[in-house]
């Protein structure tokens, strides 16, 4: 390799910036290359403009015709030029390596040759809708529900229903909109009349983000406190506080029982408030390990009794594994499972009604899904 390689974090990143900053491009063989796919180095024809772009050049080109509310990482310090990626470590246009902290998609990893092989495959023999039968759709629909365990309350409560999606937006949009009309069919089913229909409520965690559809924009007071586009959840959105033990409202709670109590009250409460406003609880919305909120994990049984309420209001648990899933907090496979693993108790165990799943399902590609039960799908 012609350029140093550095390895700093995050946090080192404005060092490395400014001592890459005055080093030589790296070759074109560097910039554009498929890392260990057995895939041609050189570029097809189509993007040799792109490579032949200086990065000052590249910087004035998405200044002029991209929006500024599409932030630029690290642009304090010039901005990173990313090229390539491998493993753990992302590649600039210098050549240089970072080790990649910061990324939430490429869940094995930067240019996995597996990977780049399948898609490959696929992509020279089809990439179409679903509406056609296709094999592999139906059997990743299998291994996906497959990865969830069983429900005890019998077949129709297990998840088994897949619908595949682009986003994790996408997929939490689609969550809401399944759980509405599980809920109007059962409002339905008691003859409430047309005139007197009821509020579908929604019961979501300050600080949550789900995503930037309208729909889960909503739902998201992470955005509501940035004051950009809704600056408060609007009246069929019921907001209780994060369960944080350490940095909440409830922080001097004695132990993780009493957090449980203090915390699940809120959801207790709303559920409580909208019945008797003559509303309906349409659903519980939550990550098991809140990310964007600052990784919170809630504290033991919490889920389990705010999801005992929700079901006692006629409301869904929808869990958001969008960032938190496919083995993201070690121990267990779902975030959703992480206080089931230390339960003795059936009761405290959980399963979601409906899960979504995003970033790491693809390692980056744009694909989602909802997996649900059969009585809601």
């Amino acid at each position: 390799r012609n350029s140093i390689i550095k390895e700093p974090v995050s946090m080192a990143l404005f060092i490395g910036r400014r001592y890459c900053s005055k080093m030589p491009l790296a070759s074109q063989h560097q910039r554009f290359c498929c890392v260990g796919t057995g895939a041609s180095n050189q570029p097809p024809e189509s993007l040799k403009e792109a490579e032949a772009l200086a990065p000052d050049q590249v910087e004035t080109l998405r200044c002029h015709y991209m929006s500024s509310s599409c932030s630029i990482s690290y642009k304090n310090t010039g901005g990173l030029q990313i090229t390539g990626g491998r493993g753990s470590r992302l590649i600039d246009v210098y050549g240089n390596e970072y080790l990649d902290t910061r990324n939430n998609v490429a869940h094995c990893g930067h240019g996995h040759p597996e990977i780049v092989e399948a898609i490959t495959y696929q992509m020279k023999l089809l990439n179409t809708n679903s509406r056609y039968l296709h094999p592999n759709a139906s059997l990743l629909s299998q291994k996906l529900a497959n990865l969830f365990p069983s429900s005890n309350r019998g077949d129709a409560d297990s998840l088994t229903k897949v619908f595949f999606v682009n986003s994790g937006s996408e997929a939490n949009d689609l969550a809401l909109r399944l759980a509405r009309a599980y809920n109007k069919k059962q409002q339905n089913n008691v003859h409430v009349q047309k005139d007197k229909q009821p509020k579908q409520c929604i019961i979501t965690i300050d600080h949550a983000y789900h995503g930037h559809t309208l729909a889960t924009l909503d739902v998201s007071p992470y955005k509501h406190h940035q004051g950009t586009e809704i600056t408060e959840c609007p009246a069929y959105v019921k907001r209780v506080p994060y369960p944080d033990m350490y940095r909440g409202v409830h922080s001097n709670c004695k132990d993780e029982n009493e957090a449980t109590e203090q915390y699940s009250a809120y959801v207790e409460d709303a559920c409580q408030e909208i019945t008797l406003n003559g509303d309906t609880v349409s659903a519980f919305l939550m990550e098991g390990g809140m990310s964007v909120a600052g990784v919170i994990l809630p504290p033991k049984s919490y889920i389990s009794r705010c999801v005992r309420a929700v079901r006692d209001a006629g409301g869904l648990y929808i869990a958001d594994e969008v960032q938190t899933g496919f083995g993201r907090l070690g121990k267990c496979m779902w975030a959703f499972e992480y206080s089931n693993d230390d339960s003795d108790d059936d009761d405290d165990k959980v399963l979601p009604d409906i899960v979504t799943v995003g970033k790491p399902f693809g390692n980056g590609m744009p694909i989602a899904a909802v997996i649900t039960t059969p009585k809601v799908a």
